[in-house]
């Protein structure tokens, strides 16, 4: 097994050849008559020769990190995957597991949220510029924050990932920037890259001082003309005796100023490779910050990087068993994509225990706001939301522990908790807190941008959903459209039809198997499981979310046969049905996960949001039962607190109209 800690360039287990998985063919890493496959195939719908290279390209990646992995913990073997297209519903897999908790990694936790909450009463958290100051960054180290996701062999604490995540909810809700570095630099900076393709003398050389928190990591992957595309990276390096001379520009690297520590993704010999490179101490002719105004991550430095003859050793080349620098590139993206819907909970926390003093204080027309009925259910939802985030926050943690791949379900995660976190700062907080969210000091004023870069950092939603249901229809059709597909270009066949005898003679080998797979749909269906939950309310959410989930495979097919090639031109359909399979696993983990819990506020909020989803899905309007279920639920909150909120302490209320005898309002 491939787990996320493991190295995986010399693996053995990673050199296994699944049937879903290429076979290993020397230079590509990847079968050839695969990938000239894609390429045909979007040449033949119309695409140009650079579109079908570069999309091949891409699509070998991602087939080179997946054989990485043991068959059980690819895709195909994953929760949503199985649940989609297999005969038996894996509910199992959709039940989180428990992993304990570490004494002494909760201990350097809990020192570094001492640190946090300690420097922001002393108002030293952050400097003039408002950034985290440095004096922060070393107090952190001390603690040993840095080290969190490093094993304990060079120097870390070693923390389980569920763990780690469960954390970054807690220091979000002392301080989201904070949070968001520990994932940069242990999730997406140098270090995920070190631990899983670096070789002994790498890891010797930076996983301790790295751990110690003396260099801080960044990743550096987007350029000016390179952001989802990646295969217009323009950054090269060429050899040069003992060094590879670097020569192009980065761009939004987050942690990227000089005397830090980057993963540095460029073309070595007009292939993407990755190289660990010490930025200096100090700008030179050779190493140079482009900076520029960014509303969003104002807390932390984000610039672009110039590099001009820059010189890094042959030796810091990270070489993947398989694949090139795209495949580590992509390795690490799942735990950033999970820290950030981790983070997100953290912050609507704090969103929702600001909500709740200023709504007991707010009167309009002689009665408070939270007895509202439009507010209750505003402070309903939002519980809802961090609920779902929780849920899926250790869903996909335990997944990533245990050694799945997790690339479908950790995208729902990222796409959810930036959705969420958007939707709770605008259409929920700001809403109630009316003018003063624009006040300077103010919770949202000061951190809209914070709230809503999330839906673009770690990939946009839409291009990741389109992502996902890539992932979700490949295997489906490597099975049986691929050999129609063949077959017809070899036929000359553009659009072929089973209706026409011509076409239906010249490819009855090639769809044969797939008519019976229909049939089977259609005569024999599958298997509804057995669900067990203890609320009749969640247990009925959950059967919804499992029938959709079934039904689903039936949809997709219908999508592939009805545009054929042209499936990937089809981008509006394909992501609106993508959102509509990524609520149901978001229904169903939900409720699972909440009849665990023993707050029956807890499950409240899960009812609320999995009535949401699934008048989303099904287009009727709202009931007055679904209304009065999150208005009670939000009156319940405002009158007797949230578990979930324990021990975040809310803002103060700003411009206050209490009489303090001047006649002035006072602000706080």
């Amino acid at each position: 097994m491939t787990t996320p800690g493991t190295d995986v360039r010399n693996d053995s287990s990673a050199h296994e050849s699944p049937v879903s998985a290429p076979a290993d063919n020397g230079e590509n890493g990847v079968d050839s008559v695969d990938a000239s496959f894609v390429e045909t195939a979007l040449t033949l719908s119309g695409k140009s020769q650079e579109e079908a290279r570069t999309t091949g390209a891409i699509d070998r990646a991602d087939e080179q990190v997946e054989s990485l992995f043991d068959r059980k913990y690819q895709t195909v073997g994953s929760p949503v995957h199985r649940a989609v297209w297999e005969h038996s519903f894996p509910v199992e897999l959709f039940v989180s597991r428990d992993v304990p908790d570490d004494a002494e990694v909760d201990r350097v936790m809990t020192d570094s949220v001492n640190v946090v909450s300690d420097r922001r009463r002393a108002g030293t958290l952050l400097g003039e510029d408002r950034r985290i100051t440095p004096e922060t960054l070393d107090a952190l180290s001390k603690a040993g924050y840095w080290g969190l996701l490093v094993d304990r062999t060079y120097g870390g604490s070693g923390s389980s990932f569920s763990q780690f995540a469960r954390f970054l909810t807690r220091m979000a809700t002392h301080d989201a920037t904070v949070a968001g570095l520990a994932s940069v630099h242990g999730c997406i900076g140098a270090v995920d890259p070190l631990i899983g393709f670096g070789n002994d003398e790498q890891k010797q050389r930076y996983l301790p001082r790295l751990a110690r928190g003396e260099r801080i990591s960044a990743f550096a992957l987007t350029e000016p003309g390179a952001g989802s595309d990646l295969t217009a990276m323009k950054t090269t390096a060429i050899a040069d005796g003992d060094d590879y001379v670097v020569n192009g520009e980065k761009l939004f690297i987050t942690n990227a100023v000089p005397g830090r520590t980057i993963g540095l993704v460029c073309r070595i010999d007009d292939r993407p490779a990755v190289l660990i490179a010490d930025l200096p101490d100090e700008e030179d002719e050779h190493f140079q910050v482009v900076p520029y105004g960014l509303y969003a991550l104002k807390h932390s430095f984000n610039n672009g990087l110039k590099f001009i003859n820059f010189r890094v050793p042959r030796s810091n080349l990270l070489n993947p068993s398989r694949g090139d620098g795209l495949t580590i590139a992509y390795h690490g993206l799942n735990r950033g994509r999970v820290a950030l819907c981790a983070t997100a909970a953290g912050s609507m926390r704090v969103m929702l225990a600001g909500m709740l003093p200023w709504a007991a204080y707010r009167t309009t027309y002689g009665q408070a706001i939270e007895r509202r009925e439009l507010v209750q259910r505003r402070v309903g939802r939002l519980a809802a939301l961090i609920v779902g985030c929780d849920a899926l926050v250790d869903w996909c943690s335990w997944q990533l522990d245990e050694g799945y791949r997790g690339e479908m379900e950790c995208i729902i995660a990222k796409i959810f908790g930036s959705e969420s976190q958007k939707e709770a700062a605008i259409e929920l907080c700001m809403k109630t807190h009316g003018g003063r969210a624009f006040l300077h000091g103010h919770l949202f004023g000061d951190n809209v941008h914070e709230y809503l870069a999330p839906c673009i950092y770690e990939g946009e939603g839409e291009m990741l959903g389109m992502a996902f249901l890539k992932s979700l229809v490949k295997d489906h059709g490597r099975r049986f459209f691929e050999p129609i597909g063949r077959r017809a270009s070899e036929l000359g066949l553009k659009r072929p039809s089973p209706l026409n005898p011509v076409h239906a003679w010249g490819l009855r080998r090639e769809i044969a198997p797939y008519g019976i797979w229909k049939l089977k749909q259609l005569l024999a269906g599958w298997r509804r499981p057995r669900l067990e939950l203890k609320c009749r309310r969640l247990a009925s959410l959950a059967k919804f979310a499992v029938d959709g989930l079934q039904r689903s495979r039936l949809e997709i097919d219908s999508l592939m046969i009805r545009h054929q090639l042209k499936l990937p031109d089809r981008q509006v359909s394909m992501a609106e049905l993508s959102q509509r399979i990524q609520d149901q696993v978001v229904m169903l983990i939900t409720a699972l996960w909440a009849d665990s819990h023993g707050d029956p506020l807890v499950r409240d909020a899960a009812v609320v949001l999995g009535n949401d989803f699934r008048r989303r899905l099904t287009g009727r309007r709202v009931t007055g039962h679904e209304v009065r279920t999150a208005t009670k639920l939000g009156a319940a909150i405002a009158e007797n607190g949230f578990v979930l909120l324990e021990g975040i302490v809310p803002d103060d209320i700003l411009m206050r109209y209490d009489d303090d005898g001047s006649g002035s309002p006072q602000v706080s």
